[in-house]
């Protein structure tokens, strides 16, 4: 009965069909496969069960994006604090405890004496104290251990690196192939960052949907941008907590998630939702906060990272989210409901969406359907964040799929093309079967009069009994689809 939508991380070694149908049932609702601990081949097994479970779940694939990492080490390092280190950009050499080597060779052109540098997600801070051209010497500022492959950040300055590795591009040329659909764009920093995967999409024409992971200070200047060149936007709290200062992140947070749903765009929050369910059964009192906040928000999704890609608890990790999730949505109705007003230059489209809402608040209305090609209208409708579920029929699975991001909609693939009257009457038995509504409920239907590509341009209202009572003569504003 949740309306927000949950996203699992999938690792290959654990991705039975019968482990990813637990999940699915417990309210998983897309699949996220991290490129950066798989394989082609892992990630074709991940794919091929995530089917034979079940078609309608999405599948979102992760780029590395614009990333620094340290090189191999033969073993764990361990620094003390006050110890001194030379760092070089040198990929293809491994890492000892006096040097380390980094994957991007132009370092000391955009670090500079006094900057932090920050390893594995910030657990080693190491200050630079000189820029001798080919290294940066840099001083250890805490006890720590470092391994191979470890993240490195630099706060505050702008590494200039390409917004795609020749490993992503081999990725999303992958996606493609397998019919994925989202690519989860890592460190965005701008829109060209976007375009640069858009470019290869529409090379091959393809329709994959780009979620932009904002990751860093730039992707935050640059927000508004990116989300007109995103399909949805995904708040990477992990790097992003590192990037900018920590006690700006919920501020961050809330303001990318108005801004998404503004423009009528799927936002997901990510990152150590339920991290201790990773070790622990049951999570603390501020994980739950945590995600009850990202709902009062207004989100349309939350994210399991190690909960579910390698944790002890996966299964109670997705139970314990969709519980948390319906309690905070009826929540919120009573005492944090959301007002996402009608914009001045609003589309039709966007002004019926908005009034079938306002129907549910205003008239008792318990459902709302509307069928779709793209999924454009029940995104719509999704924005103005309903008490009510919103049922959309589909007639691309792809579209369906899509739609597992967008918050309260219940998309369903029609296979067939038939009448419309029959589509409207079939998902009225459907929502009344669910529980959803009975009877004497009112149900609005949100459609177009002239077949596909004629857009929505009808609202109507009507009582669930009276369709049935009179479904001889009942008939809808539409002419027979093309």
């Amino acid at each position: 009965m949740k309306q927000t939508k949950i996203v699992c991380s999938i690792s290959d070694r654990r991705c039975s069909t019968e482990f990813l149908r637990k999940l699915f049932f417990a309210g998983m609702n897309v699949v996220r496969m991290n490129t950066a601990h798989a394989t082609q081949e892992g990630m074709m097994q991940i794919i091929d069960n995530v089917r034979a479970v079940s078609p309608h779940i999405g599948i979102l694939i992760d780029t590395k994006g614009p990333e620094v990492r340290t090189t191999g080490v033969a073993e764990e390092i361990n620094y003390k604090t006050g110890d001194v280190v030379k760092i070089f950009g040198r990929p293809n050499m491994d890492t000892s405890h006096d040097i380390i080597n980094v994957s991007y060779p132009d370092i000391t052109k955009d670090v500079h004496e006094g900057d932090d540098v920050l390893f594995d997600d910030g657990a080693l801070d190491m200050k630079v104290i000189s820029n001798e051209g080919p290294m940066l010497i840099a001083r250890v500022m805490n006890d720590g251990k470092l391994g191979s492959h470890k993240s490195v950040n630099v706060p505050g300055e702008h590494i200039d690196l390409p917004a795609l590795t020749e490993k992503d591009r081999r990725n999303i040329l992958f996606a493609i192939d397998q019919n994925i659909d989202f690519i989860a764009h890592s460190f965005v920093r701008n829109a060209n960052d976007v375009k640069a995967v858009q470019d290869i999409l529409d090379e091959h024409h393809s329709d994959i949907k780009i979620i932009s992971k904002i990751e860093n200070q730039e992707g935050v200047d640059n927000i508004d941008e990116i989300i007109d060149a995103s399909y949805g936007i995904m708040v990477a709290r992990g790097d992003l907590g590192i990037e900018v200062p920590v006690e700006k992140i919920p501020g961050i947070q809330s303001m990318i998630i108005r801004k998404c749903i503004e423009k009528k765009k799927p936002v997901i929050v990510a990152t150590q939702m339920l991290h201790t369910m990773i070790e622990n059964p049951r999570p603390t009192r501020a994980e739950v906060t945590d995600i009850a906040t990202a709902i009062f928000s207004g989100t349309d999704a939350i994210m399991l990272s190690g909960e579910t890609a390698s944790g002890k608890y996966p299964l109670e990790a997705v139970q314990t989210m969709s519980k948390i999730a319906e309690q905070a949505e009826t929540d919120r109705r009573k005492v944090h409901d959301l007002d996402f007003p009608l914009a001045k230059d609003c589309t039709l489209r966007e002004f019926l969406a908005h009034a079938a809402i306002e129907s549910t608040r205003r008239l008792g209305v318990a459902g709302i359907i509307t069928d779709s090609e793209t999924g454009q209208t029940a995104r719509d409708i999704a924005a103005f964040r309903g008490p009510t579920p919103v049922l959309a029929i589909c007639y691309k699975e792809k579209t369906q799929r899509w739609l597992n991001l967008s918050y309260g909609v219940i998309p369903i693939y029609q296979k067939e093309h038939v009448e419309q009257q029959f589509l409207f009457t079939a998902a009225l038995r459907m929502l009344r079967q669910k529980g959803y509504i009975n009877a004497d409920d009112n149900i609005a239907y949100l459609s177009g009069s002239f077949g596909e590509g004629g857009g929505t341009n009808f609202l109507e209202i009507n009582r669930v009994r009276d369709i049935f009572d009179n479904s001889s003569s009942f008939k809808l504003p539409r002419h027979d689809r093309p």
